[in-house]
């Protein structure tokens, strides 16, 4: 084989931290790095012995256990595709998910999943059943009674397998059912090669505090790269605000991940005032834009650690705001998602794919190693979506002629409003919301009107107390923007509809909106 698997890689890598602490699970349990090796290793040798050859497409259903990252390291040193259930996404889809990933067998934790994973396996086709924990359906994967240390002692040969790994993973998308991306090996290469480049930059070991489970692709990258750098990653079952700082000041966390909702919330904790956030060295914002005015809050709070992140389940690094502050030469950068990141190349095309002028909106096309191989089993929209190697993301924004990006909104979420059908987006009307001092997070979205054809609505939320009104802020919004632009109607929320990735649900906004309109 020219080129070998880089799972065997990844095994290497895991060596040569020997004895350093490299995991610390969601029970507790600390691992080093030779333990971790050894998890992979006994892991794969386990699937072996239970029938699993290369090629073997395995489903997957667990959250946050160590043991996801064993086996998906595992599973790829014996060239197998993985594919990661969302246990947040609607039942229906659950069910049909191990079809449509066309898998061989099905893996699940039945210590998390007792009820769930049983009812999906018997939904499926018949099937090989494994599990993680006592008491499932099928062998448990985690009690295998020989411990594999070295590679020499695994029951295959791994520079023999020449199926390639690969793994697929659901996106976060709220409309209708969430489309499979599957990542291939170039992906996972990539992962290792930006670790090196951490490395040889002399920035310090990690110390990563996951919240969000490994099922996810952007959990997975923040996983693999913590560990490639000699890094120690802590993992947690869900985001528990308590545990969450107590982790963080007592275990003197350096890096973490949060969406911009989890972020005001943070913000808004009582408790965060009494936490010790000083070993932060990077408070990762992605998932999502935030708004302006709490990147601030944030910058004033934990110091210039915060990084935007512009990323997506296609590719989950495509832009990167670093070291944040309020620049006052460039006050507008913090509603940026900063420079491309890595490898990545970086265009601004209109509705027939041609590239615009540097201010112009458009649909932001990107290209570069991170980027994924196809929408299983979807060859048209995978056609659609990625052209001539470029990948258009769906997403509208522009470019400064410094070369910052600037996202807008999703291109379906565009508002097509007035007599004059004026296209509307929502990041510039929730910054302008947000950054009223009662205002705590704003979610605009477009709604049905007779005469205009859509209107902009906005959901606010507003601290305690407040006593700012609609008129007030459509006033802010009319003197920041214009009076196209300014919402023609405002409702207050006491808090937003999250997906399961942590981001204002706008699909669930709409419908109750109108689910209230049809009460009325």
């Amino acid at each position: 084989m020219d080129v070998p698997n880089y799972a065997r890689r990844a095994v290497d890598i895991l060596e040569s931290y020997g004895d350093a602490e490299a995991l610390v699970g969601i029970d507790g349990r600390r691992y080093s790095y030779s333990e971790v090796r050894e998890g992979v290793l006994t892991m794969a040798a386990a699937l072996w012995h239970h029938g699993v050859r290369e090629g073997t497409a395995i489903g997957m259903l667990a959250r946050n256990p160590s043991e996801n990252l064993f086996l998906q390291l595992g599973a790829h040193l014996l060239g197998c595709r993985t594919a990661w259930v969302a246990s947040h996404t609607p039942p229906a889809f659950r069910r049909r998910f191990l079809k449509l990933a066309e898998v061989d067998v099905f893996v699940y934790d039945a210590n998390v999943f007792p009820e769930l994973g049983p009812e999906l396996a018997e939904a499926a086709d018949p099937m090989p059943v494994f599990c993680f924990g006592p008491g499932g359906l099928g062998p448990d994967l985690t009690a295998f009674p020989h411990r594999i240390t070295h590679v020499d002692d695994l029951p295959f040969d791994p520079a023999a397998v020449t199926a390639r790994p690969s793994s697929l993973f659901q996106t976060g998308g709220t409309t209708g059912d969430p489309k499979l991306v599957h990542h291939g090996e170039r992906f996972f290469r990539a992962l290792q090669t930006l670790s090196e480049m951490y490395l040889a930059s002399g920035q310090p070991h990690i110390r990563h505090l996951l919240v969000s489970g490994t099922w996810h692709v952007s959990s997975q990258t923040a996983a693999f790269m913590t560990l490639y750098t000699g890094g120690t990653l802590f993992l947690h079952d869900g985001l528990e605000w308590e545990p969450f700082m107590e982790t963080i000041e007592k275990e003197r966390i350096t890096s973490t991940l949060l969406s911009p909702p989890l972020l005001y919330m943070l913000l808004d904790h009582p408790k965060q005032q009494e936490t010790d956030f000083s070993s932060f060295k990077s408070l990762t914002i992605g998932g999502a834009c935030a708004n302006p005015s709490r990147l601030r809050e944030g910058i004033d709070r934990f110091g210039p650690v915060m990084r935007v992140v512009y990323g997506m389940s296609e590719s989950p690094f495509i832009a990167a705001l670093p070291e944040l502050v309020a620049d006052p030469e460039h006050p507008e950068r913090l509603a940026s998602c900063g420079l491309p990141y890595g490898d990545i190349e970086l265009e601004i095309r209109d509705e027939d794919g041609k590239p615009l002028p540097v201010g112009e909106t458009g649909e932001i096309w990107i290209k570069g190693s991170l980027i994924m191989e196809s929408y299983w089993g979807m060859p048209e929209l995978t056609a659609e979506t990625i052209v001539d190697g470029w990948l258009r993301t769906g997403d509208a924004g522009r470019l400064d002629e410094h070369g910052y990006l600037y996202i807008l909104d999703r291109v379906k979420d565009m508002i097509v409003t007035g007599a004059a059908s004026a296209n509307i987006f929502s990041r510039p009307i929730e910054d302008v919301l947000a950054s009223h001092p009662q205002v705590r997070g704003a979610a605009v979205i477009g709604v049905p009107h007779d005469m205009w054809g859509e209107a902009v609505h906005a959901y606010v939320m507003v601290t305690p107390g407040a006593s700012v009104t609609p008129d007030q802020l459509k006033k802010l919004a009319v003197a920041a923007l214009n009076e196209a632009w300014s919402p023609k109607t405002i409702e207050f929320i006491d808090a937003f509809p999250l997906t399961g990735s942590g981001k204002v649900d706008k699909k669930a906004l709409r419908e109750l909106y109108l689910a209230d309109r049809s009460l009325s």
